[in-house]
């Protein structure tokens, strides 16, 4: 006899999930009661579905629990020794996850609660019962048992990716972190050692900084820096370069806006400074802002408070500000460009990155580090550098500061072909010509004899570098060079204390 569900249009069974005919069979069925007619009942009513096991005990239910993957249990409510309940019971402890249901002939209320408390049954099957209707409840049984079997899969998916996410993030952090903090700001001299003080100084506190410098000395570098040694390092670190979109979008951009606030507000949008809240805020090139936008600025920094375009309502913020700049803001301020009260709202702490032409004595330092950089993206093996190409990327100006010799590096490493030295004549032409610092102090143009052309420019250099700080010693560290090697090369180019003026040697 079929199914009435299979055969009814509409019906219960219309609704509910089909499976391949033999693929119920892959369950196993648990059947429990001390009448050994109603398992022989039983076991003919599911056996062309399922793979049925019968027990006439609780103790040999269990057993069969112990050594079988059993879906669904199937128990009488009254048995002697151990009841249905105390059953079920004892049976989640083996197997939490089989669907139980009960056979009860009786209407005891006690029993009923206890056995949904404590047994979790699924269903009640009274009795006597209809084949159909038992049929049909243990195919839903049945399916509910496979849904908590996938969740539980699924659920276990979750979690595996959810800690490799875990795992990755927590690595991606780290990785941000190593490329952010201050091992990056490469920097062996007395200029950049000053800024590394102040670094970590300001680091430790939420004071508001403002970053001073010429475009390519480092500012972002140092702000991301500063943020991820501090007590925010685990929330956002945003920058945003006031210079790129006029006064409204960028007003957009920072404190949001409604819905129909401006033309294209087709959604309300939160602003940075609320997607950044407990975070860091990085507003690069501040002196770009117009006159508008700096009193909201302002306001922000007075009031811990934002209010989105086209809104009456503020909302609280917590973000750090942090600006950069490279124009001369005293110098704004005077010529009445840039409010003085938000000058001296931004400069809590001002922290200014020599320019690289002020801090020569580093350039090895950052040229080896670029040039290894250079090396792992673009698969070379350069070593290093001759000291003729060495002394030529000294002695230039680097208007572009730090991302100039980046720059230079990368180019280099990328058109050196079979070469594992960079030479002088692997620079730019740039580079490798008369450079303004090199005219400055007068040198004389080129000689194209290599050794001659070099020694005249380390003279130049020398004596530059002995009258610009009066002291050899100091000389000796503006070129980056112990003072003992100075003497020497002093005496090897034939310079003595006449070449310089008397005050100024030591």
């Amino acid at each position: 006899m079929s199914d009435p569900e299979e055969s009814t249009p509409g019906g219960i069974e219309a609704a509910q999930p089909r499976r391949p005919d033999d693929s119920a069979r892959r369950y196993t069925i648990l059947v429990v009661d001390d009448e050994a007619a109603i398992l022989e009942s039983l076991e003919l009513t599911l056996e062309d579905d399922y793979r049925v096991l019968c027990a006439g005990t609780g103790a040999e239910g269990l057993e069969i629990l112990e050594r079988e993957d059993v879906a669904l249990i199937i128990a009488d409510q009254v048995m002697p020794v151990m009841t249905g309940v105390e059953f079920l019971e004892r049976a989640i402890e083996r197997n939490p996850r089989a669907i139980r249901m009960m056979l009860t002939g009786y209407a005891d209320i006690g029993s009923l609660v206890r056995a949904i408390n404590e047994g979790r049954i699924y269903r009640y099957i009274p009795k006597p019962w209809e084949p159909e209707e038992l049929r049909l409840n243990v195919k839903r049984a049945l399916e509910a048992y496979e849904l908590t079997h996938e969740n539980a899969e699924l659920a276990a998916a979750l979690s595996d990716a959810n800690e490799r996410l875990s795992r990755e993030n927590l690595y991606l952090r780290r990785e941000v972190e190593r490329r952010y903090s201050f091992d990056q700001l490469l920097g062996e001299g007395p200029a950049m050692q000053r800024v590394f003080e102040l670094l970590e100084k300001v680091a430790q506190t939420d004071a508001t900084v403002l970053i001073a410098g010429e475009t390519g000395t480092g500012k972002d570098l140092a702000a991301r820096a500063i943020h991820y040694a501090g007590s925010r390092a685990k929330a956002r670190f945003l920058a945003q370069n006031c210079g790129a979109l006029p006064e409204t979008l960028l007003e957009s951009e920072l404190f949001g806006h409604k819905r129909g606030a401006f033309t294209g507000a087709h959604a309300d949008k939160k602003g940075l400074f609320e997607v950044c809240d407990s975070g860091t805020i990085f507003l690069d090139e501040v002196g770009e802002m117009t006159p508008g936008m700096q009193v909201r600025l302002l306001r922000v920094l007075q009031d811990s408070e934002v209010r989105p375009l086209g809104s009456a309502d503020t909302r609280k913020v917590d973000v750090r500000i942090m600006a950069a700049t490279n124009r001369d803001l005293r110098k704004e301020v005077a010529e009445g460009r840039f409010r003085e009260d938000l000058y001296y709202r931004l400069r809590v702490v001002e922290i200014t990155l020599p320019p690289l032409r002020e801090r020569r004595e580093d350039i090895p330092l950052l040229a080896q580090h670029f040039l290894d950089v250079a090396n792992q993206r673009i698969g070379r093996e350069l070593k290093g550098f001759t000291q003729a190409a060495m002394e030529r990327l000294v002695a230039h100006s680097w208007g572009g500061n730090v991302r100039e010799l980046e720059n230079e590096l990368e180019r280099v490493v990328a058109l050196a072909g079979e070469r594992d030295t960079v030479s002088a004549d692997m620079l730019s032409d740039e580079i490798r010509g008369q450079t303004e610092a090199a005219a400055a102090i007068g040198a004389p143009p080129v000689d194209w004899h290599l050794s001659r052309s070099v020694d005249a420019l380390k003279a130049h250099m020398i004596l530059a570098a002995l009258r610009e700080t009066g002291s050899k010693s100091q000389a000796a560290q503006r070129l980056g060079i112990p003072r003992q090697s100075l003497q020497k090369m002093m005496k090897r180019l034939g310079l003595s204390d006449a070449d310089v003026e008397p005050e100024n040697s030591d």
